[in-house]
């Protein structure tokens, strides 16, 4: 799996971060625990390379972490490296915005923000077609509750499963299935299972039927036949013999 640097992913996170000159900032922070390393975040500027070095150590230590949120969405569409960048950013912003005054870990802090952001990637960055927040959140609670019931039942649960684990109805997990589908929607031209020379799902519309404006015309004229004066309904017929 591709690694990312603080530097990297600090410019997605608008949190600009200078490389540390190795060899010189390194050694003197590499011992320092996470509250130290977390002082110094905040304690300078962030233009300052003794801030991007304590940064970098601390991503480097929480790395797993992001690994761990990611691997829940191991069957999703989007690439794993793509949302380890993603995470990464979250990471950067829990490094930025942990007051550690308040008391807790960086650890329990920075998870539910490493998720959060990938959450907000899949709810803003990757349907191809409007669907509803609601639905947005349940397709992600799903995949994350598939994840978790694999590992506890052994098994891919069922509908059923998923419904009564996540207090919604069997009809909710057929929408958020639904809803998933525009994730990565098929194009037209895409052949039927990746064959080549095969039948594109395109062939498999009908074409446009040259006789169903006269069918329509003549379910139009039949729906209103009795409301036409005797004259114009004899006109028709004329018309029609004539045809």
């Amino acid at each position: 799996m591709a690694t990312v640097s603080a530097t990297t992913v600090s410019a997605a996170a608008t949190v600009p971060v200078l490389p540390a000159p190795a060899g010189r900032i390194r050694p003197d922070l590499g011992g320092l625990e996470d509250r130290k390393l977390l002082d110094i975040v905040r304690s300078l500027p962030r233009s300052s390379e003794r801030r991007a070095a304590a940064c970098e150590l601390l991503v480097g230590r929480y790395r797993n972490m992001v690994s761990s949120c990611v691997q829940r969405y191991s069957r999703s569409p989007e690439p794993a490296e793509d949302l380890m960048q993603v995470g990464y950013v979250g990471l950067l912003k829990a490094i930025n915005n942990f007051d550690p005054a308040f008391g807790g870990s960086l650890a329990a802090y920075a998870r539910p923000c490493i998720t959060g952001e990938i959450k907000r990637h899949f709810r803003d960055k990757r349907w191809q077609v409007h669907v509803r927040r609601s639905a947005q959140e349940l397709v992600l609670q799903v995949r994350e509750a598939t994840w978790q019931l694999t590992q506890q039942l052994g098994h891919v649960p069922a509908d059923a499963e998923l419904a009564s684990h996540l207090g919604v109805s069997d009809a909710d997990i057929r929408d958020a299935r639904r809803a998933e589908l525009v994730l990565q929607p098929r194009s037209l031209q895409e052949p039927e299972g990746g064959r080549a020379g095969a039948a594109t799902l395109a062939d498999q519309f009908g074409e446009e039927d040259p006789q169903l404006d006269h069918m329509l015309g003549m379910q139009a004229v039949a729906t209103h036949w009795g409301e036409l004066p005797r004259v114009s309904r004899r006109s028709c017929c004329c018309a029609s013999t004539v045809a």
